[in-house]
């Protein structure tokens, strides 16, 4: 459990958050006393009037609900402290001071008690003063059923949110208070959803909780239908991503699960898709989760959604889990415009709804083309530059294989000296390089440019980072250099060929890197070994001139690259290599090795 904070006072930390909505969102005000955010009125008198919207909740659950007031969703939002519902009075101040009531009100919550009585309390406040008011509670979590649920009912967790974009764009549109208060119920019906978190969250100024309680959620465990409050769910479980996303889409979709089964849908039926994270969870694990959480409705469920919405809505302060929603799109009978779809594409000034993608954007999407004929690399002229393929193969082999040898020593130099992923990178590339090499379907030919074509195109999608990029360059680069002595009539490659292209790539590096031999990178292996084999023709003598400047990197301050950050030279200086530089010493004493 993370339990480090910026802010100690929750109360401070609440009041700052509200406010600066504000500032981030001109068309809002804010009511410190009663902790409510709310729409300014319009100064166009000829503006007609719309149905409001209150919503609201306990404070931590950011960017909800606060984050959604704004033209195309919230009129208003009311806050409690963190997890703890607004009282009756600050919703009875919003609905009667706050908003316009002459089209209606609609009192919007997620089905928790404290919100249900406070939120439903002003409602009836605001009917007893004359506003046609209705109230309606939330309710999308599966991960407790109906038995566990009991009266109280599913508790409302990330799908509201949807809900709370479809009736605000409605309401948008000029519908009526009954239109709206349908719609709401229409898409609660068809909505499910349930989350998981590896770990509960602490709340800001409480205290630090016994680390061998058991509330706490123990490492390689996964809190399975866990709510935004830190309640349990319904279990907990061990296993992969994949298998914990099964879990979650079974109790979501299972019709045969009596204690979940709360949609009924067939395969013609269309969904949207939410991903909501609970605070926590880095958006790169978040959109892995997307792609698995998709990937699996396809595969299992027959479900492509229509549109899929990734990011953060509805959290548990930082929460390390995330929920899934899906809304059956049904129809909301009220013809065009009106739609659920069209509803959640409406525009929305809200800075907490994050969805940018139009209506047109989904509606135009089209399968991922394949690489075909027709493709630049496709279209690479073939040369007459000719090598013996079983001797190409023979010698790279070598050289890929003493790289892959290489990493673990590799590894360990870049973790004293930088980030610890040379080695891997390294290796990741040479194991890519070697089975493309020993494709039987696609053996390689004499034509060298199209042999080395091809390991580019498998360095390009398979190395990242900084040496990927210079390797591809570098490859690239070699391969001008050689097209430069293309020749109308078959040419057997010579040690003249290839150090001529290799001079070539060494200036064209130069034009994307300030690198230079002495700067403790790669080039003090790369210069040396290009500069002797052009002098000598030899790539023995070459290979050991590769071998000198990696061995004089040890005694090199580096002026390049993340080692300059690192600091405790005094215990690396004369003793560590440039990782890099030692890498590509090894490839080349390979390849020397074959000749």
């Amino acid at each position: 459990m993370q339990t480090k904070h910026f802010f100690s006072d929750p109360t401070h930390l609440v009041n700052s958050a509200l406010h600066s909505l504000t500032l981030t969102n001109p068309s809002l005000a804010f009511d410190k006393q009663n902790k409510i955010i709310y729409r300014r009125p319009s100064q166009d008198a000829s503006e007609p009037s719309r149905v409001s919207i209150i919503s609201g909740g306990g404070s931590g659950h950011e960017p909800a609900f606060a984050g959604f007031v704004g033209k195309g969703m919230l009129t208003a939002s009311v806050a409690g402290t963190i997890f703890a519902s607004p009282s009756a009075e600050q919703v009875r101040r919003a609905l009667l001071q706050r908003v316009d009531g002459s089209k209606g009100v609609l009192v919007i919550v997620m089905n928790y008690t404290g919100d249900v009585l406070n939120f439903g309390l002003a409602a009836e406040k605001g009917n007893a003063a004359g506003i046609k008011t209705e109230f309606f509670a939330i309710s999308d979590d599966v991960g407790v059923g109906r038995a566990k649920g009991g009266k109280v009912g599913r508790r409302g967790i990330g799908g509201g949110v949807m809900v709370l974009k479809i009736v605000g764009a409605l309401a948008e549109t000029g519908a009526s208070l009954e239109e709206v208060y349908a719609t709401a119920q229409l898409a609660n019906r068809n909505l499910v959803s349930v989350g998981s978190s590896l770990e509960h969250v602490h709340v800001p100024g409480r205290d630090i909780p016994d680390p061998n309680s058991e509330d706490l959620v123990p490492h390689g465990e996964i809190e399975v239908g866990m709510g935004i409050h830190n309640e349990p769910g319904s279990h907990r479980m061990k296993g992969t991503a994949e298998e914990m996303i099964q879990t979650m889409l079974k109790q979501m979709l299972d019709q045969n699960d009596k204690e979940r089964a709360f949609l009924k849908y067939d395969s013609s039926d269309r969904f949207a898709l939410l991903i909501n994270n609970l605070g926590g969870v880095s958006t790169l694990e978040l959109s892995g989760l997307t792609a698995e959480i998709t990937l699996q409705l396809e595969r299992d469920y027959k479900i492509k959604p229509v549109r899929i919405i990734q990011g953060m809505f509805l959290t548990s302060l930082n929460g390390m889990g995330f929920s899934v929603s899906l809304l059956r799109l049904a129809d909301t009978g009220l013809g065009a415009g009106k739609s659920l779809l069209e509803l959640l594409d409406a525009p929305s000034e809200a800075v907490g709804w994050a969805a940018p993608i139009r209506t047109s954007t989904w509606d135009s999407q089209s399968a991922n083309p394949s690489e075909s004929a027709n493709s630049p690399r496709a279209l690479k002229q073939p040369s007459n530059l000719k090598l013996d393929p079983t001797i190409l193969k023979k010698v790279l082999s070598l050289g890929l294989e003493r790289v892959i040898k290489a990493e673990p020593l590799v590894t360990r130099y870049d973790t004293i000296v930088g980030d610890g992923d040379c080695g891997i990178g390294l290796q990741r590339g040479a194991e890519a390089i070697l089975k493309s090499l020993n494709d039987t379907s696609a053996p390689l030919t004499p034509d060298l440019l199209t042999s080395l074509h091809r390991i580019i195109d498998v360095v390009e999608n398979t190395m990242d980072g900084t040496s990927g990029a210079i390797y591809a360059i570098f490859l690239n680069a070699l391969a001008h250099g050689l097209r430069e002595q293309d020749s109308s009539s078959p040419v057997d490659v010579n040690s003249k060929i290839w150090a001529n292209a290799l001079q070539h790539s060494l200036k064209a590096l130069a034009k994307y890197t300030p690198a230079q031999p002495g700067d403790r990178t790669l080039m003090d292996a790369l210069s040396p070994f290009i500069n002797t084999l052009v002098e000598t023709g030899d790539i023995r003598k070459a290979a050991e001139a590769a071998n000198q400047g990696t061995e004089s990197t040890k005694s090199m301050k580096a002026s390049l690259g993340r080692a300059v950050y690192v600091g405790g030279e005094d215990e690396w200086v004369g003793k560590v290599p440039d990782p890099g530089a030692y890498g590509l010493s090894e490839f080349l004493n390979g390849l020397a090795d074959g000749i």
